[in-house]
């Protein structure tokens, strides 16, 4: 995608467009934003097919491998698509990979939250559609919508309080660092010296605000990368672990089967099974 950010609409003209053309699992380089208002979403995503009914909110974070299809409920079908390149609100990206990292989508009521993420969204549309429209407008009024989604996220799954107790600076920073160097070999010690930090204390932080350590927030990452290379291309077991920092074949099959349950090759052909 060229521009740095672009809205568009899914109604009953589009759903005919989406159906004729070839629509297969893929990735893309930005982040991308549904706002079910009506129909219904059958979405291939983290690996599994999840199927939803507006009103819903959709973030598909840049890199992840999925496949939309967008279908009539009641014969209705309006959605509206906001893409964008992460560095259009960066800050705000960070926190959203933390919020929608192994759930992509949640149903929301139509109250008057959900109206008011519609109106944001309109609004945004609205001024792209100007002559010169002002990006310092857009950038605010995206940064709300997601401020209004995380809201309504946190009051309707509260038990997810800990993701948004936090605008840790250092996690931010972690996350950064973990996108550039995730392929290479390093452990826990490389990330927390980068960030002039002990490991302990790093621990402590994405233990508090993702649940997780940080040896495992970094080998989740690795997994997905090696599930996303596995479905979006043909290259071989060795070579995927090979990009991903794992010099040996074996190894990298153990590693993959222990967290999985599944050997590389055995994911590769059940998912392009379940794609298909």
């Amino acid at each position: 995608m060229e521009a740095i950010i672009r809205v568009f609409a899914v109604d009953a003209t589009e759903l005919e467009r989406i159906d004729s053309a070839p629509n297969e699992p893929h990735h893309h380089d930005f982040e991308e934003l549904i706002i079910g208002i009506k129909g219904t979403l059958e979405h291939f995503i983290d690996f599994r097919t999840e199927t939803i009914n507006a009103p819903f909110v959709s973030f598909v974070t840049k890199g992840k491998v999925h496949r939309l299809r967008p279908k009539l409920h009641h014969g209705e079908v309006d959605m509206i698509v906001l893409r964008f390149q992460s560095e259009f609100i960066p800050e705000t990206t960070f926190q959203l990979y933390a919020h929608f990292h192994d759930r992509a989508q949640f149903a929301l009521n139509a109250e008057r939250c959900f109206e008011r993420l519609v109106t944001i969204a309109r609004m945004i549309e609205g001024e792209l559609q100007m002559p010169s429209p002002d990006l310092a407008i857009v950038r605010q009024l995206l940064a709300t919508l997601f401020t209004l989604i995380r809201s309504e996220q946190r009051r309707e799954q509260p038990e997810m309080d800990p993701l948004y107790a936090t605008q840790d600076e250092t996690l931010r920073n972690f996350l950064r660092i973990l996108e550039e160097n995730f392929r290479q070999p390093h452990d826990v010690e490389f990330y927390a010296s980068q960030l002039f930090m002990s490991t302990r204390n790093l621990n402590l932080i994405t233990q508090s605000v993702l649940q997780q350590s940080v040896s495992r927030i970094v080998k989740t990452r690795k997994l997905i990368e090696a599930k996303n290379l596995l479905i979006a291309t043909d290259k071989p077991i060795s070579e995927i672990g090979f990009e991903l920092g794992y010099e040996e074949k074996s190894y990298f099959t153990r590693v993959f089967k222990k967290n999985t349950g599944q050997t590389p090759t055995e994911f590769r052909e059940e998912m392009r099974k379940l794609v298909t």
